[in-house]
């Protein structure tokens, strides 16, 4: 149905060598080693830190053959009730919004529950102890700390089938509740807690395959997220349904035929995916982030760190509609309004690169000249309501689509793909964070209306962005930066407000690229497959295939991309994205 090349790679792993003795993989495996590490002591105890969704009732029963005396943690903290009382100002009551919390897990700990909990372990005068849980290393990080961790997208597929959120009594709630408890909370403050654990930890155990456990060493850990600042990489990606999901993903990744559709696909959002290393014949898979986390100027740049700390501000995400249907109408905040309403320091700024496009569609993008700003909120409202069908026709741009157009979409801008479109969207990171204004009046897969946004979106919409400053700032501003020996590099023309930089290369030769004194984030969009070197040797060629995403942490500083395999001779394309030096 569609042009592609069956050689998409949807489980990118990354070898470490060197620690086929670490790696230990079954519960008993893992057991045998901790008793080991231990070294007979008459009195012993293991820590075992939960990141919130680590199944922990598989988790100790895996580990009863240790015979320990065990403690849970978590009934040092508040209790249920009053815990969501706490957490209710950043989880609220909307649909899809919260706040972005600022507190630490320690905050939820009371002291003298966890000066109780050590008494009682003091107690203990033999054998081996267990703390576990949640927040376990709050109460005492033991003589060995085990950091059991799980990937967001499995945490969410576990909600999906019925896994509460941490803390909660939400089994039967909707996904987006709990992925919006996850977001604006949980994960953060576990995520604090971790990055304090890198160097205290001594064990990692990815408890991601139910009943199917696997545990390195910190050494072997930190020499994997050591590679991942300093090569080349891919994250895991995962590819997710809509109801406006289309059917190129199917053809191109090699997806499940039998499913209705595909519509999201997140490759390249280090905050969503994971990373995979391979040691020996063990498969370990943990949160991209943790690469971040733990490298943070290796992986970003100094440059990029001093503005964004330890975040990683750019993400590749593809929207498909191939065969599917319209994307929302929608619109993103302004800098000022994420900040002060959603407790987010930067703004979804993003554009669209179409990877494949059915001739005659098109992009809805801003506002035609003359619009009325009144009759087009009251025909939004009406048409929520159900009084109206809007018309989007009468009131938004429709621009003809072509397979390599590139729409810059700065924050305030409305927008939206529609059918028979493929997107690879090109954006800051803060991805929750849009305001759906009409939504062709559908609902969700889950039967129910889809969240919209209407007074979120008129505090943001630019209106006089219309259609001749569209003409002229975010449609194919295409500037040729050099073209010479075969090889074209063409800066893409991302708006002046928006602080990512993408650059277009067309080449059938070898082409050296500079990180710009950024993380890069790329995606073959035009050819088979490509290698990507070091002039210097610093690490292993790499290869990437069409339409898969990488990432050059800045530590490489130079790195080429040349034509590989079958591509050899041909012309090839690739979009690279970093963050400008003068935003």
């Amino acid at each position: 149905m569609f042009k592609g090349y069956n050689n998409y790679d949807k489980y990118p792993c990354k070898e470490v060598k060197g620690f086929d003795g670490e790696v230990y993989i079954g519960y008993q495996k893992i057991a045998d080693e901790l008793k080991k590490a231990l070294k007979g002591n008459q009195k012993s105890v293991i820590t075992l830190e939960f990141y919130p969704g680590v199944n922990k009732k598989e988790v100790m029963k895996g580990l009863a053959s240790l015979g320990a005396t065990v403690f849970d943690a978590e009934k040092c903290m508040v209790s249920d009730a009053e815990y969501k009382k706490l957490i209710h100002q950043y989880v609220t009551d909307d649909r899809v919004f919260g706040l972005m919390t600022t507190k630490n897990l320690s905050d939820y700990y009371i002291d003298s529950k966890i000066e109780s909990m050590r008494n009682s372990i003091d107690m203990v005068k033999s054998g081996i102890v267990i703390v576990y849980g949640v927040g376990a290393s709050l109460v005492t990080e033991g003589d060995v700390l085990v950091y059991c961790d799980l990937a967001r997208w499995e945490i969410q597929t576990r909600f999906r089938k019925g896994m509460p959120n941490f803390k909660t009594k939400n089994s039967d709630a909707p996904h987006l509740a709990k992925f919006k408890q996850g977001f604006f909370f949980e994960w953060r403050v576990a995520d604090r807690l971790k990055r304090k654990l890198f160097c205290k930890m001594h064990y990692l155990l990815d408890t991601n395959v139910a009943k199917k456990p696997k545990m390195v060493t910190a050494k072997a850990y930190t020499t994997a997220l050591t590679k991942f600042s300093t090569e080349p990489f891919r994250t895991v990606p995962y590819f997710a349904p809509e109801v406006w999901g289309g059917q190129w993903m199917k053809e191109i990744c090699g997806l499940d035929k039998s499913a209705k559709n595909y519509a999201w696909a997140f490759d390249g959002v280090i905050e969503e995916n994971s990373v995979a290393f391979k040691i020996g014949n063990a498969k370990i898979e943990i949160p991209a982030v943790n690469a971040v986390f733990y490298n943070p100027r290796k992986m970003l740049g100094d440059r990029v760190h001093a503005r964004f700390g330890d975040e990683f501000p750019i993400r590749f995400d593809f929207l498909d509609t191939m065969g599917g249907g319209n994307l929302s109408l929608q619109v993103h905040p302004l800098t000022e309004y994420i900040q002060s309403t959603f407790g987010m320091h930067y703004t979804q700024d993003e554009s669209y690169y179409l990877l494949d496009c059915v001739e005659g569609e098109y992009i809805y993008l801003g506002l035609k000249e003359g619009v009325n700003k009144d009759a087009f909120m009251r025909d939004l409202r009406d048409a929520q309501s159900g009084k109206i069908k809007f018309d989007a026709d009468k009131y938004i741009n429709k621009y003809p689509a072509k397979k390599h157009d590139h729409y810059a979409i700065p924050a305030g801008t409305i927008h939206c793909s529609a059918t028979d479109t493929m997107v690879l969207e090109i954006s800051a990171t803060p991805y929750i964070f849009t305001f759906k204004l009409f939504d062709w009046d559908r609902v969700g897969l889950d039967g129910l209306p889809r969240p919209i946004h209407i007074e979120h979106g008129e505090k943001n919409i630019q209106w006089d962005r219309t259609t001749d400053w569209v003409n002229k700032n975010l449609v194919n501003a295409f500037e040729t930066i050099s073209d010479a020996d075969g090889i074209l590099e063409e800066k893409t023309g991302l708006h002046e407000r928006q602080f990512i930089e993408t650059r277009r290369h067309t080449f059938d030769k070898k082409v050296t690229h500079s990180t710009h004194d950024s993380v890069n984030m790329l995606n073959l969009v035009e050819g088979e497959e490509a290698i990507v070197e070091s002039p210097t040797g610093a690490f292993e060629p790499f290869v990437v295939h069409y339409a898969e995403t990488f990432v050059i942490p800045e530590s490489v500083k130079s790195y080429t991309i040349s034509p590989y395999g079958k591509s050899k001779g041909k012309t090839l394309k690739t979009i690279k994205a970093f963050v400008r030096t003068n935003p």
